[in-house]
């Protein structure tokens, strides 16, 4: 099993940065790609950024330009920065892991960490 610890969520003001992290952990082979998804308030859950294991980024519309993803292979670590954060960004941030054996590939989700952006 793949263990998912998120951190780095909190209380931020309108126009303000914020940097979340996820950090992969357990019975790992390998790590496809790895990104985030967020569940805004009365909403469901929704793609925010994915990135390959070779380092190409996708964004989703509402955060591309703001937002930039980022991995450190070496620690099974991910990265969100989020850059001009505007309330509409409240939400709770879930990380997920894609992991590859050599029998199946597996997907994993991280518990979430809560991300405030005030007026």
């Amino acid at each position: 099993q793949v263990q998912l610890v998120e951190s780095g969520g909190g209380l931020v003001q309108a126009g303000g940065s914020l940097r979340v992290s996820c950090a992969a952990s357990g019975s790992i082979f390998t790590i496809n790609a790895m990104g985030w998804y967020r569940q805004r308030p009365g909403a469901q859950r929704e793609f925010v950024a994915l990135i390959t294991k070779s380092g190409t980024a996708n964004y989703a519309d509402s955060v591309r330009g703001r937002f930039t993803i980022s991995r450190d292979n070496a620690k099974n670590t991910v990265y969100l920065q989020m850059n001009s954060l505007k309330p509409e960004d409240t939400a709770v941030y879930y990380c997920y892991t894609e992991t590859a054996s050599t029998i199946r590939t597996t997907g994993y989700w991280g518990k979430g960490t809560q991300v405030t952006v005030s007026s």
